[in-house]
């Protein structure tokens, strides 16, 4: 047995030992005059160093970096120093002979609109951002207590798009983009990364054209504690988070001992905002309540409430009329309307501005949205509100072959127009605007590539007329506000046949048939048997 183990021991000494003679050995100087072969290497050289503890996280991000061949990879540093060096991998400017390449920022309602109609044929497209599914928003609020399911309202890019998936010059990157240099035609970027296993990456991509639609992010006002304590409702992330607190406190308050005050600021759900996505949580919230709570909650259901705060009316976007049938429906079941403004939020309750105090065991903030970190850093026109500012085509006028569309683009001063409200369907109209001025004008002008479109003539400039508004109110009731602005005259009605109206109209603007289907098996097994109260996570 001894004589086993020491044989062992002397044969992966040698091997060690032979490796390591390779690797420095001095009769292979030809090979370093391919710069391939020298960081392969280097690599290999690197491996006679290695700190076994830490090996398998090295060995993961040299995997990481080999898969995706444009991703930065990070090597320790061959001295004894412990910093860092960061070789960026990138994605080259376009040669001659090469479609022009697109690159396109977000994944929101209007890039997914422009991503599903540009012509391939004529364009290559590189799509960045942090989310790889576009969120049909309006059906967002059904998620969070169960009448839809969280993947049909999600669609994934992929599926918007085939070309990210199967074309070779065109992709799809799960990163952020952090800073453009307008000038070389270049953005940077990092990758996603929520644990510790994969480090982020960051790489950088060449342009042709770039068209920034990377969205918006809740507006809170600088309020203190509205960050650490609220829930936003923007993504299918917060929609799950939401829904998995308020069963949790619906099945804790059911817990031996907890007091009368306990469950009443437990079962507490307090909505900040009455446009018309407070209105519409609030409202499925309500219909859950009475619907299911009172069925399933037996114990608890005296104290389940859900309030609604906003500083001025309700919905006042919307007719008169249709304003006053809403505070009657909500009030009517179960839901407290409070004018007010919120000072502070703390971890269980909020101080409105007169000094009330209203205690909380859920907290939805949905003020509105203004623009996001990225785009307040960009060194771009900003239109009022700070947004980037455009021109009537939604061009960035300052510099070349940069476009942007959506929540985070703005008409600018000097031409005239208003700043257009952050909704879904002026994305989507802008989104289908700037695909038929790639697909019509710039594209059959031989103008994609970067540096060709100053002389282009675009044609007609871009024009927004607004088709109306909807929204749910719950228990089978909705408002349809089919008026273009609040003076004019226009189809208003609301209740059942409204209802209808605003789940049809949904409905075919879903993008894809696998989600419709899933939408609406989802509203008929609702219908059936109830909401799903399963808590998962």
């Amino acid at each position: 047995m001894a004589l086993a183990r020491i044989s062992r021991n002397w044969k992966q000494t040698s091997g060690t030992y032979a490796i390591n003679r390779c690797i420095t050995n001095k009769d292979v100087p030809s090979y370093h005059h391919n710069a391939e072969t020298v960081d392969r290497m280097w690599y290999l050289q690197s491996l006679t160093k290695v700190d076994h503890m830490k090996f398998e996280s090295r060995g993961t991000r040299a995997i990481q970096g080999y898969r995706f061949g444009h991703a930065e990879r990070v090597a320790e540093d061959s001295s004894d120093s412990k910093s860092e060096k960061f070789r960026y991998g990138n994605l080259e400017a376009t040669k001659p002979g090469d479609k022009p390449r697109v690159v396109v920022l977000g994944t929101g309602w209007a890039a997914c609109r422009f991503l599903k109609g540009i012509d391939t044929t004529m364009f290559d497209v590189v799509c960045i951002s942090p989310r790889n599914h576009m969120v049909f928003t309006p059906l967002l609020a059904s998620t969070c207590v169960g009448t839809l399911e969280f993947r049909s309202v999600a669609e994934p890019v992929g599926r918007v798009q085939s070309a990210l998936a199967k074309d070779p010059n065109s992709y799809f990157y799960l990163a952020s983009c952090t800073a453009i240099d307008t000038d070389k035609h270049e953005v940077y970027c990092e990758t996603v990364s929520d644990n510790e296993l994969y480090e982020p990456y960051r790489f950088k991509v060449a342009y042709d054209k770039l068209i920034i639609a990377s969205g918006s992010e809740p507006l809170t006002f600088g309020i203190k504690g509205v960050k650490e304590h609220a829930y936003f409702l923007r993504e299918v992330s917060h929609a799950q988070e939401i829904r998995k607190r308020l069963l949790l406190n619906l099945m804790l308050s059911e817990t031996p001992g907890i007091s009368e005050e306990e469950k009443e600021q437990m079962l507490h759900c307090v909505v900040i905002g009455g446009g018309p996505t407070g209105v519409e949580f609030s409202g499925e919230l309500s219909d859950f309540i009475v619907r299911d709570v009172y069925q399933r909650y037996a114990h608890v259901k005296n104290y389940v409430c859900v309030t609604l705060i906003e500083a001025n009316e309700i919905l006042s976007s919307f007719d008169a009329g249709l304003r006053q049938y809403a505070t009657k429906h909500l009030t009517k079941y179960g839901v407290r309307l409070v004018r007010g403004v919120v000072k502070e939020v703390h971890a269980k309750k909020l101080i409105l501005s007169d000094g009330s105090v209203v205690p909380y065991g859920l907290l939805v903030w949905s003020t509105g949205v203004g623009p996001s970190e990225f785009i307040k850093q960009l060194k771009l026109p900003k239109s009022p509100g700070g947004r980037i500012g455009i021109d009537e085509w939604l061009r960035v006028p300052s510099v070349e072959d940069v476009f942007a569309l959506g929540d985070c683009a703005g008409f600018l001063e000097h031409t005239g127009r208003p700043v257009l409200p952050a909704l879904a369907q002026v994305a989507e109209r802008q989104g289908r605007y700037l695909v038929q001025l790639f697909n019509k004008k710039i594209g059959k002008q031989n103008a994609g590539k970067a540096g060709s479109a100053n002389d282009v003539v675009l044609g007609d400039p871009f024009v927004y007329k607004h088709l109306g508004s909807m929204a749910s109110v719950g228990r089978y009731k909705a408002l349809v506000d089919l008026t273009q602005t609040k003076d004019a005259k226009g189809v208003s009605m609301a209740g059942f046949v409204s209802w209808l109206i605003w789940r049809s109209a949904y409905l075919t603007r879903v993008l894809s048939w696998r989600n419709r289907l899933y939408v609406m098996i989802n509203w008929a097994t609702t219908l059936v048997f109830g909401r799903d109260n399963t808590r998962i996570g």
